[in-house]
C-alpha cells in the first residue's frame, strides 16, 4: 500500500487518545498493527488497513468494507515490521509501539534500525519522538532543548554544529558509548556522520518538534 502523505501506524501499546486523534488529523493514513486496529475504531476511526499475523485483533469482522485485513502468517517480523515492509510513505508515524511490555519496545527499535535507511520512521510516546536516521541529519529546534543521540549499532560522527557536547569525531556504540541529553545551542542542528555505510541511529527530541519531520 502505497500513500502520498504520512502515514500513522498504531500498536498496542500505551495509545493516549488525544495524541492519538491529533496524529490522525495529519495523516495521510492509518494502520492498525494487528491489535493496533481494534484501539483505531475505538477511537471513532476508520483504519486503511489492518496488517498482522492477527493473533491479538478481537474481531476481524467489525472493520468496514473499506479496511483492507492483511493477514501474515510468518513469525521472523513483529506486526510492527509487517506493517512496515507493507506500505510505502515519506514519513511513517509509530504510536503505541512503546510503553507497555518492555519487549516490545525493543522490538520496535529493532524494526526501525532495520528499516531506516529505506524510510523516515518515528516513533512517538507521551514525552518524545524518536527519529531513525540514516546518515547525517539538519533540522532547527528551540535553543535550550534536549537532542539525545542513540545509536542502533556503530555509527562514527564527523561533525556537529549547534550542540552544546559536539559529537566530532566520536564512534557511538549500542552498550559501549552513547550521546543522550545534549543540548541545542543555536535553532540549527546539524549532525554529520563519517561514513554512509554505518549503522542507523536514534535522534531522540520532545515531542513538540514533531512539526519539523512532517
Amino acid at each position: 500500500m502505497v500513500f502520498e502523505g504520512p502515514l500513522l501506524i498504531v500498536g498496542g501499546g500505551e495509545v493516549d487518545p488525544g495524541m492519538l486523534a491529533a496524529l490522525a488529523k495529519q495523516a495521510a493514513g492509518l494502520v492498525g498493527a494487528d491489535r493496533g486496529g481494534d484501539i483505531l475504531m475505538a477511537a471513532g476511526l476508520v483504519p486503511d488497513a489492518v496488517i498482522g499475523d492477527m493473533d491479538s485483533v478481537s474481531d476481524r469482522t467489525r472493520f468496514p468494507a473499506e479496511t483492507r485485513i492483511l493477514a501474515l502468517s510468518e513469525q521472523d517480523t513483529t506486526d510492527f515490521e509487517k506493517c512496515l515492509y507493507s506500505t510505502r510513505a515519506p514519513v511513517t508515524l509509530a504510536l503505541g509501539m512503546t510503553g507497555g511490555r518492555f519487549d516490545h519496545t525493543l522490538a520496535a527499535l529493532h524494526a526501525v534500525a532495520r528499516h531506516a535507511a529505506e524510510r523516515r520512521i518515528i516513533l512517538i510516546d507521551g514525552y518524545d519522538l524518536a527519529l531513525g536516521v540514516s546518515g547525517s541529519i539538519r533540522f532547527e529546534i528551540d535553543v535550550g532543548a534536549r537532542v539525545s543521540v542513540y545509536p542502533l549499532g556503530r555509527t562514527r560522527f564527523a561533525r556537529s554544529l549547534g550542540l552544546r557536547y559536539g559529537l566530532d569525531g566520536l564512534e557511538l556504540v549500542q552498550g559501549k558509548t552513547i550521546g543522550t541529553s545534549n543540548r541545542a545551542e543555536a535553532r540549527e542542528i546539524c549532525i554529520e556522520v563519517d561514513s554512509a555505510g554505518d549503522d542507523p541511529w536514534l535522534l531522540i527530541l520532545e515531542r513538540d518538534n514533531l512539526k519539523s519531520f512532517i
